[in-house]
């Protein structure tokens, strides 16, 4: 009776630490995420992760919003070295912008005027105690609206206009760390990068030690490093960083990395990495590329397809059925006085977003979580279309109990399913308004099934579930 009683114990215990250890991958289906100990996928349609850098910015009211429509995760970059000019992009009223004297990063202002965009120079030998504290309000802001955060730690410099206003030009600190490096050099492992290799990585152990309490967090070691001169051996050595960092601390956070833009296979993937991600990754095909890792497959960051919110919603659909467990739109409707998202960008904006687009996104999230999604796998036989050209189909299934598609393309369309023996519920849904547009009860005798789709207009998705 005793070791009975044990034993319920130590179970209960470990129950305990995986609701309130950090987001992981499932233990199941290394291909999805674990987070408060239920499976969980990562959609959403976020800012332009200036949030905390930006002190003109709400991100209490922003997070909110993004709790409100249904949506848990965003991406933050940390302002540690990268800040844009305002007309970066085309983007208008950039978060990541801030307007003069409203930029904050990890460094403390010096006594010596000077800086590119307003204010005295940084010192890059202190911290600024209201940066850490700006940054820990928004992670528990977060955490009570239950949004994962993926901190993107470093961006490379595209060119010398961003340049011109990181902390890290020795214009705008009085620390001169950078020494002769040229902006494509200061992400690299080098004999004259001995200096600002160790400013890196002190930054990068001091924000993961401040942060080590946060579950809903996962570290980007870089944006779009394949620009501006990152070097895989460079970033490596920033992840190598945080894992010794947090083995001196009691919680371990999940590493991600942005891989390309499109597609790529990932060769000599780091073992310190757990999500691979891509940018505009439309059509998905960097899933499957991928699907071997047996690590999560990303995309965050989406646009230069048009403001039309139809073009990203069509490609979150195609990503998540295609196996993808990260979605991050880039939703240029969040900006400074508008946190609700309801600001009308111009249409020129490198983008979309908007309220009904993540209501819309809201409604891909309802329907994988609809199944028991860490049983599904991709699975590119089980719907065919039939002379259908121009329709693009991507399915989930366990084999024999449940599959989820999505069809894109056409208007009516032809499919032949080899679905084994069995009593089935079909339904149909609506994407663009998560209506369900009939379900049915199907007894399968063949092996081969033939459906035919209701009318629909863009894309129409499929939920069938073994009775």
């Amino acid at each position: 009776m005793h070791n009975k009683f044990l034993l319920i114990l130590i179970s209960s215990l470990n129950i305990a630490v995986a609701q309130n250890g950090p987001i992981a991958l499932h233990p199941k289906n290394p291909h999805y995420f674990l987070y408060r100990n239920k499976p969980i996928v990562l959609i959403t349609s976020g800012e332009h992760y200036g949030a905390v850098m930006n002190l003109d910015f709400d991100f209490t009211k922003y997070l909110q919003t993004l709790n409100k429509d249904g949506l848990n995760l965003t991406r933050l970059f940390t302002g540690a070295a990268y800040v844009e000019p305002q007309g970066a992009f085309n983007i208008e009223r950039n978060t990541m912008a801030p307007a003069p004297l409203k930029f904050i990063c990890p460094w403390v202002r010096s006594n010596e005027s000077g800086y590119a965009n307003g204010g005295n120079k940084f010192d890059l030998t202190k911290w600024d105690t209201a940066y850490f504290s700006r940054l820990k309000k928004f992670m528990s802001a977060a955490r009570e609206n239950n949004v994962i955060v993926e901190l993107t730690l470093f961006c490379p410099f595209y060119d010398s206009t961003q340049w011109k206003l990181s902390p890290f030009n020795n214009a705008n600190n009085t620390t001169h760390v950078a020494g002769n490096l040229e902006r494509t050099d200061i992400y690299t492992i080098g004999k004259n990068t001995q200096a600002i290799n160790a400013l890196q990585a002190k930054l990068v152990s001091k924000i993961v030690t401040e942060l080590n309490d946060y579950d809903n967090l996962v570290y980007e070691l870089a944006n779009e490093p394949y620009f501006g001169g990152i070097t895989l051996q460079w970033q490596h050595f920033i992840a190598t960083v945080i894992d010794s960092t947090e083995k001196k601390l009691p919680k371990k956070h999940l590493l991600t990395q942005n891989i390309a833009n499109d597609n790529a296979v990932i060769e000599n993937a780091d073992p310190l990495v757990s999500v691979f991600n891509f940018h505009y990754a439309s059509p998905p095909v960097a899933v499957a590329q991928n699907y071997h890792l047996n690590k999560v497959t990303g995309c965050n960051e989406t646009g230069f397809k048009g403001t039309t919110d139809s073009v990203y919603r069509l490609q979150a659909w195609q990503f998540i059925l295609a196996g993808g467990a990260l979605f991050n739109n880039l939703d240029y409707s969040f900006v400074a006085g508008h946190e609700d998202g309801t600001f009308k960008y111009h249409e020129q904006q490198p983008g979309g977003g908007s309220v009904a687009y993540r209501k819309q996104l809201s409604y891909l999230k309802d329907f994988i979580y609809s199944f028991d999604f860490i049983n599904l796998k991709p699975d590119s036989s089980a719907i065919k279309a039939i002379n259908a050209p121009g329709v693009s189909i991507q399915t989930l299934a366990e084999t024999g109990k449940q599959y989820a598609a999505h069809i894109m393309g056409g208007s009516e369309v032809q499919l032949q399913m080899a679905l084994p023996a069995n009593k089935y519920v079909l339904t149909w849904i609506e994407p663009v308004s998560g209506k369900i547009i009939s379900s049915e009860m199907i007894n399968v005798h063949d092996a081969i099934t033939t459906l035919v789709t209701p009318a629909y207009q863009t894309d129409i998705a499929l939920k069938i579930i073994k009775q």
